[in-house]
C-alpha cells in the first residue's frame, strides 16, 4: 500500500488485505482515535459522576469530548446527547419527539430511502402507539422533492426525518429547504447524518434542523460510539430512564472512553474538512468511475446524483452481472452490493428500487465507498480486478 493523500502513515488494519472499499459501512478507528481513548480504559477508570479525585480527570474529558463533537457541526456542548449506536440516537429523536408531544394523533414523516433505523421506528410508532406515518417518494437520483413534503405536512405533523446522506448512493438530500418547510407548519426535523457528519461540512444552525444524528464508526471512531445534537427547547422523552445523565434523556453511566473516541474523531474531522481532505477523496472516487467506464464501455452505469453525492461514494450497476457474485470472484476487494442475503436468496437493494430501477439494474450494482486511507494505488487495483471479473460474465 502506497502512503495515503494528506500524509497519513499507512493504517496498520489495511496493510497487507485487502483493498477496502466498503467505508460507508464502518471504517477502521484511527490510530490517534485509539491512543486517546485508552487511558480512560486503564488509568481514568473513575465514575464521572462521583465526587471524589478519580472523578474528576473522566468528566472533564467527558465535557471535551462534549465540545468537540458540538464543534464539528456548529453548535454548543449542551446540545449533545451522548448515545451507544446511530440507531438509538433515531430510535431517542423520532419515538422521543412523538411521545413528548402528547398528540393523540400524531403524524410523522419520513422517505423512502431512509435507513432501517428510522424506517423501522417509524413502523413500531405506527403498531404501538397509533401514530400515522407518511412515507415520501423519491426521484431517480434519490431525492426528495420538497413539494412532496409540503403536500404531506399537516397539522397534526410532530415530525419529519429525513436523512442528510444515502448510505448506499451517496445521494445529498434539500435538508435546509425540507427543514424550513417542517418549521412553517410547526413541525419538528430530525436528520441522521449518519454518512455526512465528517465528510462534508455540516452546521446544524444552517440547516435549521432540531435533530441530528452522528455516529462514531463512519468517521474513524470504535463502534458504538454516537451522538444525537437535541436544540436546545426540543422536549423529547427519555430512551433510557434512571440517573439522569445525559440531559436525563439517556440514563447509566457514561462509557467515557468512547466519548473521548468519538470527540477525537470529531476534531479530526474538522482538521480535515478544512484541509480540503474530501475533495482529495472525490478525486479517488472519480478517478475509479473513469477507469470502470473506460474498461466497460456502455456497461457502467451511476446510480445516484451526478453531483449532489457524498464526495467519497461510488454506486454503479454493470450490465450482465450480479453484484454479490461480482465481488465473490474479486477476493482482493473489499466493497458491498445493495443487495440483501434471505436463505441464500439475493434481492434488490430497496433503495435502488424505490429510485425506480429495475431489479436486473439493482442486483447488478455495487458500492464502492472511499475513506481516509484510499489511495491511487487501491484504485488501479480495485479497477483491475473488477474490470478483468466482470469481462468474463
Amino acid at each position: 500500500m502506497t502512503r495515503p493523500s494528506g500524509g497519513l502513515p499507512p493504517h496498520p488494519g489495511l496493510t497487507g488485505g485487502p483493498v477496502y472499499l466498503d467505508y460507508n459501512a464502518t471504517t477502521p478507528v484511527d490510530p490517534r482515535v485509539a491512543a486517546a481513548m485508552l487511558p480512560y480504559l486503564t488509568d481514568f477508570f473513575g465514575n464521572p459522576s462521583s465526587s471524589h479525585p478519580f472523578s474528576q480527570e473522566p468528566r472533564r474529558a467527558l465535557a471535551a469530548a462534549r465540545a468537540q463533537v458540538a464543534d464539528l457541526i456548529g453548535t454548543g456542548p449542551g446540545e449533545i446527547v451522548f448515545t451507544g449506536s446511530g440507531s438509538e440516537a433515531d430510535l431517542l429523536a423520532l419515538r422521543g419527539a412523538v411521545l413528548a408531544s402528547g398528540r393523540p394523533h400524531a403524524h410523522v414523516i419520513t422517505q423512502a430511502t431512509e435507513h432501517p433505523a428510522v424506517l423501522e421506528t417509524c413502523r413500531a410508532l405506527e403498531r404501538l402507539h397509533g401514530v400515522r406515518v407518511t412515507v415520501l417518494p423519491v426521484d431517480g437520483r434519490g431525492l426528495v422533492e420538497p413539494a412532496d413534503l409540503a403536500a404531506a405536512v399537516t397539522e397534526d405533523t410532530v415530525l419529519v426525518s429525513v436523512m442528510a446522506a444515502n448510505n448506499e448512493t451517496g445521494a445529498l438530500q434539500p435538508i435546509a429547504e425540507l427543514a424550513a418547510l417542517a418549521h412553517e407548519h410547526g413541525a419538528l426535523f430530525h436528520c441522521d447524518a449518519a454518512q455526512a457528519v465528517g465528510k462534508i461540512p455540516l452546521d446544524v444552525r444552517a440547516l435549521g434542523v432540531d435533530l441530528l444524528t452522528v455516529v462514531g464508526h463512519k468517521m474513524y471512531a470504535p463502534k458504538g460510539a454516537a451522538a444525537l445534537y437535541v436544540r436546545d427547547g426540543v422536549q423529547l422523552e427519555p430512551v433510557v430512564y434512571g440517573g439522569g445523565q445525559e440531559r436525563g434523556l439517556r440514563a447509566g453511566t457514561e462509557n467515557v472512553a468512547l466519548a473521548v473516541a468519538l470527540g477525537t474523531a470529531a476534531r479530526i474531522s474538522a482538521a480535515e474538512l478544512a484541509d480540503g481532505v474530501p475533495a482529495r477523496v472525490k478525486v479517488l472516487r472519480d478517478d475509479l468511475h473513469r477507469r470502470l467506464a473506460a474498461a466497460l464501455p456502455g456497461r457502467v452505469h451511476l446510480n445516484g446524483p451526478d453531483e449532489q453525492r457524498l464526495p467519497n461514494t461510488l454506486n454503479v450497476s454493470v450490465d450482465g452481472v450480479l453484484g454479490h457474485e461480482l465481488l465473490a470472484a474479486v477476493g482482493q476487494i473489499a466493497a458491498s452490493t445493495g443487495s440483501a442475503c434471505h436463505s441464500g436468496t439475493h434481492t434488490a437493494s430497496p433503495v435502488l428500487t424505490a429510485m425506480g430501477f429495475t431489479p436486473a439494474r439493482a442486483l447488478g450494482a455495487l458500492r464502492l465507498s472511499l475513506g481516509r486511507w484510499t489511495t491511487a494505488e487501491d484504485i488501479a487495483t480495485a479497477t483491475a480486478a473488477l474490470t478483468r471479473a466482470a469481462a468474463t460474465r
